[in-house]
């Protein structure tokens, strides 16, 4: 654990840099992960942020997960993702200086993965003005996002490199909002049958499906 600066104060930052392997092409890509919603209590340790990280890691991406402001060592104070979306462009921006790695696999579950979809539409529109154009998203993984009550309707992504993992019994988030969700912007979406919103007893199941979405394993 590492704390950086950030315009709050300082970020809670947690990585860890693969050894670089000229065999294993995933180490040229850093996955960056972000938690649910502060106030009901989300954080970096998050089980299905913690599932995310795993399945990065097992890949060989490095991995980096942190705490928004106001969570765990981050200051600050929650700001309802306009802010949260500055601490990821933050720790993106920290990242270009501490890997060669130019490849993002961005991943985000609930309020994270609305703020992961803001941040990736940020490096697909906005990357010169934050000083990241040399990098190159991946992939976007949206785990049963908040698109309820963060407003999603202007959002702009790379289509065909985003993706939505959900499950049909989530009790916070509507499973049919998500779909519509999906729907309407064209991206990929799974659904796990009987899964609700934190995915008791299916983390093996969401690990392999982004595993098949990222690599194009049989989806």
């Amino acid at each position: 654990m590492q704390l950086i600066p950030a315009p709050a104060g300082v970020l809670e930052v947690d990585t860890l840099w693969q050894q670089d392997n000229p065999n294993d092409p995933n180490t040229d890509t850093v996955a960056l992960l972000c938690h649910p919603n502060p106030l009901f209590d989300g954080t970096m340790n998050n089980k299905v942020v913690t599932t995310m990280y795993r399945f990065a890691r097992d890949s060989g991406m490095h991995v980096v997960r942190f705490n928004f402001r106001g969570v765990g060592q981050s200051t600050g104070e929650h700001d309802y993702a306009v802010g949260e979306v500055l601490d990821a462009m933050t720790v993106l921006q920290w990242l270009a200086g501490q890997t060669s790695a130019r490849k993002l696999w961005l991943g985000g579950f609930s309020f994270g993965g609305y703020v992961t979809a803001r941040v990736a539409e940020q490096v697909l529109t906005s990357a010169h003005i934050w000083g990241l154009s040399d990098f190159e998203i991946s992939k976007v993984a949206l785990i049963s996002p908040s698109i309820e009550k963060n407003d999603s309707n202007d959002l702009t992504l790379p289509i065909e490199k985003t993706f939505e993992i959900y499950g049909d019994a989530d009790e916070v988030i509507a499973p049919a909002n998500m779909q519509a969700f999906a729907e309407k912007l064209g991206i990929e979406v799974s659904v796990i049958e009987g899964a609700g919103h934190f995915f008791h007893g299916r983390l093996s199941e969401l690990k392999k499906l982004l595993q098949q979405h990222s690599f194009n394993d049989n989806i």
